[in-house]
């Protein structure tokens, strides 16, 4: 019985296939290990600073919120407040429109209108949304400085 098992063995590490997929898996369990580990070290930094207050401090909602409206902003197609309200996904209309309001009061987004069209609002981030997610920048370059 022992006897097979060694040969088997023999014969698994003199396969070429064998070695390159065990060679492919451990890099593969490593390259995973790695990306989580970048990653909590970027939530443990976040944590730190949003901590000290050095961050506006939101809820996950209003995060996800002014996520949405950046992207959409850097994609060059700005939310209007009607399609924000739409935006079942992060939470509902009347929870959306209060954290809206937050985020204005904060200053992180503002209103603005398009051309003579006083009826549509747009959606945009102010220049301290672009410092705030400047901020994210800066983590996640310290998350990765230990790998570069």
């Amino acid at each position: 019985m022992i006897i097979n098992i060694i040969i088997k063995y023999i014969y698994l590490f003199n396969n070429k296939s064998f070695i390159k997929n065990l060679l492919n898996f451990h890099r593969d369990v490593n390259i995973s290990q790695m990306s989580k580990n970048i990653y909590l070290r970027f939530l443990t930094l976040l944590q730190t600073i949003e901590g000290k207050g050095e961050l506006p401090s939101l809820d996950l909602d209003a995060k996800k919120l002014l996520e949405t409206i950046a992207v959409q902003h850097f994609q060059g197609k700005s939310l209007t407040v009607t399609e924000a309200m739409t935006l079942s996904h992060i939470a509902s209309p009347a929870t959306i429109h209060r954290k809206l309001n937050v985020l204005r009061e904060i200053g992180l987004i503002e209103t603005l209108h398009e051309g003579k069209n006083r009826r549509t609002k747009y959606l945009v981030p102010t220049a301290q949304a672009n410092r705030y997610f400047d901020e994210h920048s800066n983590i996640m370059h310290q998350a990765l400085a230990p790998l570069t």
